[in-house]
């Protein structure tokens, strides 16, 4: 019997070492094969958005104020994704000057992440886009 549980017990010690290797391996394939990209919306804060849909030109002055308090900006695709905006490690630049385009449209260039249901884009470089013309 006490043999039968030691041969239990180093199988399921190498299927474990297996299955962490393997999923070792498929990240670093994952994070190799990265690269940045660019994605168009607006800048909004997180905790309006989500808790009452606020967005856009009359949300603004809030929405910069919930920002400067420390609320997450987020960037709202035209097709109504939401990615958290991050600020990478070693260049706080583009995240920055992002604070004061809550409620205008931009372009976000940066490394796109996934976890948990969550989507995510560290801004590495964004600029403004320029507001549609008012139609005559």
């Amino acid at each position: 019997m006490k043999r039968l549980i030691g041969v239990l017990s180093l199988s399921a010690a190498v299927v474990l070492a297996v299955f962490t290797i393997a999923i070792a391996a498929e990240e670093k394939k994952a994070e190799e094969k990265a690269k940045p990209v660019t994605i168009a919306g607006e800048i909004i804060d997180t905790g309006c958005y989500m808790s009452a849909g606020a967005s856009g030109e009359k949300h603004k002055g809030c929405g910069a104020t919930c920002v400067a308090a420390g609320m997450p900006m987020g960037l709202l695709t035209d097709k109504g994704v939401v990615y958290l905006v991050t600020q990478p490690h070693d260049n706080k630049d583009a995240y920055n000057k992002m604070k004061g385009w809550v409620g205008d449209k931009a372009e976000v260039t940066g490394m796109v992440y996934e976890r948990g249901g969550m989507k995510s884009i560290e801004a590495a470089s964004a600029k403004q886009l320029a507001a549609p013309a008012p139609a005559k």
